[in-house]
């Protein structure tokens, strides 16, 4: 339980003190968890439907990531990449075998850290080629989201997460998600090395790429002898029904970009390099001091047997199943969304027009209720519940929601 002595300020008074206010977060301190539950300092309980933003996919307190992090704490916490240690080791060979097209791996910390690294890959590979800078050019969409490093949130194609940071990086063009044909302008014009985009965009609203649209992009990286990068922090490792979420879209890429559930809320990224790029960064060409720690890369071991397991993805295809029918029912009684997108455990609720930019509120009512919900941008909620959820949890978790958007239906006074 949160305490407070005297004049002693509490928990959530630290936070608004010395924390830089970048977040805002709810008035809520959590304190453990446990599967798809969450208890805060006070003791009350959550659906979690959040997942720590798509990254605890194995739910909270697995057992067998329990072992991994604790057995490895006691061997060996950190050496740098000056030396060899077993787990990234095993990690790199255990990525190359599953992703079914990569030849090598480079770990590093987090998913901006990741598309770093793939935009760096890009840029080297281009040069390698023997193309003048303005001939690099990354092609990457609108409602994007790549990272908030300068280079990564130049990729990302929204401009309130850039405004304030000029003068920003140059090499970057945006152009409209899922518009094959202004991509096919672009190319005809030159200078393309690389299109980078996600499967099913996470911030910009949950908008999976039109059907046959990544086989369109692979198509004309072929033709245009540039690369194709995936960047799968968001919606890979299962989240999709698959390891990989293109594979359901049938395109081998060339760079994938990996984080989040790869931990499964242990920090670590990846960037997977195929054989066009695998040789062209060497001794000195990138690095990092935590990349690969022992710690996080056997836990990662460990979390990815998990989610590429049969189990795993056959509860993600049922509980999503379960999941869209449940909003179809609230939505029946309440008109609240006027679009369900998303693939698996990614889902998206569009809000109606009455509802606009009012998904924050929404999140507001639904801690109220116990439950933790996030918005890709604020007409959009977000569902990306552990992919472990139970079949209790998940009803529970619609249940509280349903309760939610009663009160937010009746506190906004529309019908």
């Amino acid at each position: 339980m949160q305490t407070q002595h005297g004049n002693e300020p509490s928990l959530i008074d630290l936070g608004k003190r010395y924390w830089l206010p970048v977040y805002r977060p709810r008035e809520v301190v959590l304190d453990h968890g446990k599967g798809a539950r969450v208890w805060d300092t006070e003791g009350r309980d959550y659906v979690d439907f959040g997942a720590g933003i798509a990254v605890n996919a194995l739910g909270h307190q697995d057992p067998d990531l329990l072992a991994a992090l604790t057995t490895q704490a006691h061997k060996l916490w950190h050496s740098s990449n000056v030396f060899y240690t077993e787990p990234p080791l095993r990690l790199a060979e255990q990525l190359v075998r599953v992703s079914l097209f990569a030849e090598r791996v480079f770990l590093c910390n987090s998913g901006a850290e990741a598309n770093e690294a793939a935009i760096k890959l890009v840029r080297k590979w281009a040069a390698s080629k023997g193309r003048p800078a303005e001939q690099r050019t990354i092609i990457t969409f609108k409602g994007s989201f790549h990272g908030r490093t300068l280079a990564t949130v130049t990729a990302t194609a929204q401009p309130k997460y850039q405004e304030g940071y000029e003068p920003l990086p140059g090499g970057f063009r945006y152009l409209e998600f899922n518009a094959a044909a202004a991509l096919e302008a672009a190319f005809a014009e030159g200078g393309i090395a690389a299109v980078m985009l996600e499967p099913v965009q996470g911030e910009g609203g949950v908008l999976p790429a039109a059907p046959g649209f990544l086989k369109r992009v692979r198509e004309l990286c072929d033709q245009h002898d540039a690369l194709l990068v995936l960047d799968e922090i968001q919606c890979g490792m299962g989240r999709t029904g698959t390891l990989f979420a293109h594979t359901q879209d049938h395109v081998t890429p060339d760079i994938v970009t990996l984080a989040k559930a790869l931990g499964c809320g242990f920090p670590i990224g990846a960037m997977l390099a195929g054989p066009k790029v695998a040789e062209v960064m060497q001794y000195g060409a990138h690095g990092t001091t935590f990349g690969g720690n022992p710690m996080a890369a056997a836990v990662a071991c460990v979390a990815l047997a998990k989610l590429a397991s049969p189990a795993v993805l056959m509860n993600v295809e049922r509980q999503a199943n379960d999941l869209r029918a449940g909003l179809a029912h609230i939505n029946h009684e309440l008109n609240l969304f006027a679009e369900l997108r998303g693939r698996g455990l990614m889902l998206g609720a569009v809000l109606a027009d009455t509802y606009k930019g009012k998904a924050g509120d929404i999140l507001d009512h639904a801690a109220a209720h116990g439950l933790l919900l996030l918005q890709a941008g604020p007409d959009v909620l977000r569902f990306v519940p552990p992919l472990t959820i139970s079949d209790e949890e998940l009803a529970e978790g619609l249940r509280r929601l349903h309760a939610a958007l009663q009160a937010f239906v009746a506190a906004s006074g529309a019908t």
